[in-house]
């Protein structure tokens, strides 16, 4: 029987009842789905699988959503890091908001792992939205946001790894979110701005961007809204891109390799466009 256990009061939850190596079953699906939308990112503990096994798993929920800066000549995106620090991974994120349609979920497998360290963040955005003061979120459920890969490419680039940031920008120009984003699936306001992508608030000038931004980006820091997963080998975390942001410690100096898969969610439940309460 699958069991939900949370690791803190308001995100995060540890699964178990349930044997990754086999293929689950519509009703297991179907309950899966409700501990994400619940907890917003789900634990699996001690699942030695195989790539295929990871790929089939995911695949039960969604369609696969491959990441523009691609690792591997599969739909597996392997991180593989012995020096993470400056990344990209280690700012508060939510990932390829730079997308029109970004991913709905990702799933995170740990491969090899240091010694120490690693550790990787979550943050519950629904919490951050509703700290806010009420004349602010009035505000921000009017205002548009603009993403763009710029800055994490860059950052990529000035790591060594070898990509045409201009071609990527031709093939990903900056696109319009909202700053407020409903959840298709549970109707609940979620701030939807991050520091690896949001550039500015559209319609604000500079000096109001300068004062505005910066505190919406950094109202996810509250631990009061976090869980911090400490990775074993065979541990798959499963998120939910839509209301979260994570955060890779960058801690580490010995080889930490994991296996991601991203995926768009069904067509039926949610067509991945980011929608503002006006438009939801």
């Amino acid at each position: 029987m699958i069991e939900f256990h949370p690791v803190t009061r308001h995100i995060g939850a540890e699964v178990t009842g349930l044997d990754l190596r086999k293929p689950p079953s519509e009703e297991e699906v179907a309950e899966i789905r409700r501990g994400l939308l619940d907890h917003l990112v789900l634990f699996f503990r001690d699942q030695e699988i195989t790539d295929e096994q990871h790929l089939a798993f995911a695949e039960r929920f969604g369609t696969l959503n491959e990441p523009p800066m691609k690792t591997s000549t599969s739909a597996i995106h392997i991180l593989d890091q012995k020096d993470p620090k400056g990344e990209g991974g280690d700012s508060w994120h939510s990932d390829n908001t730079f997308m029109r349609v970004p991913p709905m979920g990702s799933l995170l497998r740990a491969v090899i792992l240091p010694d120490v360290g690693g550790d990787t963040n979550w943050a519950n955005m629904y919490l951050a939205y509703e700290s806010l003061p009420r004349s602010i979120q009035r505000l921000c459920d009017e205002l548009e946001a603009e993403h763009d890969l710029t800055m994490s490419v860059t950052k990529a680039i000035a790591k060594g790894h070898r990509l045409d940031l201009a071609e990527m920008q031709r093939k990903w120009p900056p696109v319009r979110h909202p700053v407020v984003r409903v959840h298709p699936e549970t109707g609940r306001k979620a701030l939807f701005v991050n520091r690896s992508s949001t550039t500015r608030l559209v319609g604000l000038d500079d000096r109001e961007n300068e004062a505005l931004l910066p505190l919406l980006q950094d109202v996810v820091r509250s631990p009061e809204f976090q869980v911090r997963l400490k990775w074993r080998v065979g541990t798959l975390a499963f998120w939910d891109n839509r209301p979260t942001q994570h955060y890779a410690v960058a801690d580490y100096t010995q080889r930490r390799k994991m296996h991601r898969v991203t995926i768009n969610a069904p067509a039926e439940i949610d067509d991945g466009v980011p929608k503002g309460p006006r438009s939801a």
